[in-house]
């Protein structure tokens, strides 16, 4: 008893510790948020494409020994805005269009890089994660950016879903379809960004992504499935950290093999989606998420 209870507490005696644990669960609970649209829109790719094209603008302050994150943010969003731009056009889908952005801004980040002769620190950290080394400074640019996304994704939640599941439909209904989409985007790339010093711009997209899906196998409201998924987020994150702490481990890759587990498990045991619940009777078709109660 007295060896779990200082497993469970020893890690919270140290401050950096209780910093990493802070900021983990809020980007946590809010790539759960955001990332349940991401889901619903099948846009897993736009994650990816995002991530990555803050490497130009990450690798640019580098070279000009500016800010990291701020430069990442600003590549990052005149991506995002060029992608909902570019894919307003009907004869190109979005993921052909993001496919495209994410691919030059990628190459772009290469260029920018083989132009100094040695990468440090700081950049490694970006790539891979340092969310040990956060300050208490880090903490409240979190928890404040952190709660004006899902404040945002709270209020417009139920348009989000319409633009989602029928596009011609929403822009019927009087929808403003390329505002939605750009908020989307922005709220992505913003998430992402902010996630960038927990997990690294290389496992980002789990975070984002794994929850929601995780969540999106055990409801079909919209509600349900936004509250699992930040719980799922939140606490994965966590024990991601335990692990990390207990075992040595790396901290942004410990957090997404928790996150994955549970997804897998999930996978197999949910009770009306899941693996085993399939094979006991007969499969249904997914019913589509409910923006109402």
């Amino acid at each position: 008893m007295n060896a779990l209870a200082g497993f469970l507490t020893d890690p919270w005696q140290l401050p950096f510790m209780q910093r990493a644990f802070a900021v983990a669960a809020i980007i946590g609970a809010v790539c759960g948020v955001v990332g349940v649209h991401v889901v619903l829109r099948g846009m897993a790719f736009i994650g990816d494409a995002v991530a990555h094209s803050a490497f130009p603008g990450v690798a640019l302050a580098y070279a000009f020994e500016g800010n990291l994150l701020l430069g990442g943010a600003a590549a990052g969003i005149t991506t995002a805005v060029l992608i909902a731009f570019v894919s307003q056009n009907r004869r190109l889908k979005e993921d052909t269009v993001i496919g495209v952005f994410f691919a030059f801004a990628f190459g772009l980040g290469i260029v920018l890089v083989s132009t100094r002769d040695s990468w440090t620190t700081d950049l490694s950290s970006f790539l891979f994660g340092q969310v040990l080394a956060v300050s208490a400074g880090d903490v409240r640019t979190v928890a404040v950016v952190g709660a004006v996304l899902v404040l945002v994704v709270l209020a417009i939640g139920k348009e989000l879903v319409t633009v989602s599941l029928d596009r011609e439909t929403a822009r019927c209904a009087g929808l403003p379809v390329f505002r939605l989409d750009l908020t989307l985007y922005i709220l992505v790339t913003t998430t992402i960004v902010m996630s960038l010093e927990a997990v690294g711009n290389i496992l980002v997209l789990a975070l984002l992504i794994t929850p929601a899906a995780t969540a999106r196998m055990l409801t079909e409201r919209l509600w349900a499935m936004t509250l699992l998924a930040s719980s799922v987020g939140c606490l994965g994150s966590i024990a991601g950290l335990y692990v990390s702490y207990v075992y040595d481990l790396a901290a942004g890759g410990s957090v997404v093999v928790v996150l994955t587990g549970l997804f897998v498990l999930t996978w197999c045991l949910a009770p009306r989606h899941g693996l085993l619940a399939k094979l006991v009777r007969r499969p249904e078709v997914t019913a589509p998420v409910v923006a109402g109660r």
